[in-house]
């Protein structure tokens, strides 16, 4: 089986296929979640599992399983898919690329007319992105358990339309219980959305876990004062001391390389106004490392200096934390079958972290779990420029095959817990 190959023109050719639903101008795709230009992908996507002989399920949430039947009733299936919603500006490969590689193994398998002892299984998990409905990985997070069906299915937009309402307006409210089904193994096969890949000119990452994250509210509080008439030496400017533990926050992160990462997205001034010093500022602290103990430190001193340059400028500053999210470590023996993938198939790689969210952070919660990365041109991704090549996603592809086909077809940990 170590020469079986999937067909990469017809992966280019099904990505081309699904990315022309809700094409955007410069060459991307708009498929938000539980739109009509998502139930299309679905569509789509179903009618060509049905089309390869799978057996299709939806559950609750919607997510859709697409199995194809091993011989071996006790195996649970292994299973690879991501999601097929996009951002407004989003790409053709973010998500697509996970679902049609999985579509893709089936589909060689079948040609080559090949059994595996457990089942194989493709997933669509709803509503990855968020863009529409917050927050981002609902469904599979649902699915994992880490939030119930009500609170999935009553997520709204912004217009103040339900998950719920839409799963059955577009006939993707499903009756499968979400979360029942056991998963043997799960692997998502994702473009990196990052520079590494393509910087380190390597074809493949051998994804070791994600990031831990830490978000904080930060409010600076000085004095309103007039522009022209208060001298510089008594100022109690709120926007010159956020800038200054904004540059200090920064630091803190390049004092960690190369993982550390801290970003300030959100920023508001008040009063606003052009000739009034700043009285008050708000912001927002994200914090990201793989350790952590790392990523504890990085809070540690993050409030620290921001507690000792208010101090010094005659500031009030309050540091809250308002979300934690620890490091996600990926199953060893997933990540050791992806790797043994690679060697086999004589493919250059490297062990790489996830600084993006995935559906299989939150899967790794009750199933083995690893992910591979394929470069992305420029690490661009979340827009419509996003580019990958036919060569690299075939790779990845064939890592999917190769790690998939040896897992389904050996005995052993992956068993049905009867």
């Amino acid at each position: 089986m170590k020469s079986l190959r999937i067909d990469g023109k017809r992966l280019w050719s099904s990505l081309m296929e699904m990315g022309r639903i809700g094409a955007t101008p410069l060459g991307g795709s708009c498929r938000l979640a539980l739109t009509d230009e998502d139930k299309a992908g679905r569509d789509l996507f179903v009618s060509w599992c049905e089309a390869a002989g799978c057996k299709v399920t939806i559950d609750r949430m919607g997510n859709i399983f697409a199995r194809r039947f091993g011989t071996d009733p006790e195996r649970l299936p292994i299973v690879a898919g991501s999601h097929l919603d996009t951002q407004p500006h989003g790409g053709k490969f973010d998500g697509v690329y996970g679902v049609l590689a999985a579509l893709e193994v089936v589909r060689t398998l079948n040609d080559h007319n090949i059994s595996t002892q457990a089942p194989i299984e493709i997933v669509v998990w709803t509503n990855e992105e968020g863009s529409r409905f917050a927050p981002a990985m609902l469904a599979s997070a649902v699915f994992a358990g880490v939030f119930d069906l009500e609170y999935g299915l009553n997520r709204q937009d912004l217009e103040g339309v339900t998950v719920s309402q839409e799963l059955n307006r577009i006939g993707y409210a499903g009756n499968t219980p979400c979360g029942d089904r056991q998963l043997g193994a799960f692997f998502e096969v994702h473009i990196e959305q990052g520079p590494i890949l393509e910087r380190e000119q390597k074809t493949i990452g051998v994804v070791l876990g994600g990031q831990g994250s830490r978000w904080y509210d930060v409010k600076v509080t000085g004095q309103d004062a007039h522009a022209g008439s208060t001298p510089m030496a008594g100022r109690r400017d709120a926007l010159v001391g956020s800038a200054k533990l904004i540059e200090a926050i920064n630091q803190v992160a390049l004092n960690y390389p190369p993982n550390a990462v801290a970003t300030v997205g959100q920023f508001k001034v008040s009063p606003n106004s052009r000739n009034t010093i700043v009285g008050e500022v708000n912001f927002t602290i994200d914090l990201r490392h793989f350790d952590a103990k790392i990523l504890e430190e990085m809070s540690e001193q993050c409030q620290q200096v921001c507690e000792n340059i208010s101090a010094i400028m005659n500031l009030k500053m309050n540091f809250e934390e308002v979300w934690y999210q620890p490091p996600v470590i990926f199953n060893a023996e997933c990540i050791n079958a992806v790797r043994k993938s690679c060697n086999a198939l004589k493919l250059s790689h490297q062990d790489i972290v996830s600084g993006a969210g995935h559906d299989a952070c939150l899967i790794s919660r009750v199933a083995p779990t690893s992910m591979i990365f394929v470069p992305c041109a420029g690490g661009i991704s979340h827009n419509e420029l996003e580019s990958a090549t036919p060569e690299d996603l075939a790779s990845g592809c064939n890592v999917l095959l190769q790690t998939m086909l040896g897992i389904a077809k050996t005995q052993g940990s992956f068993r049905k817990q009867l």
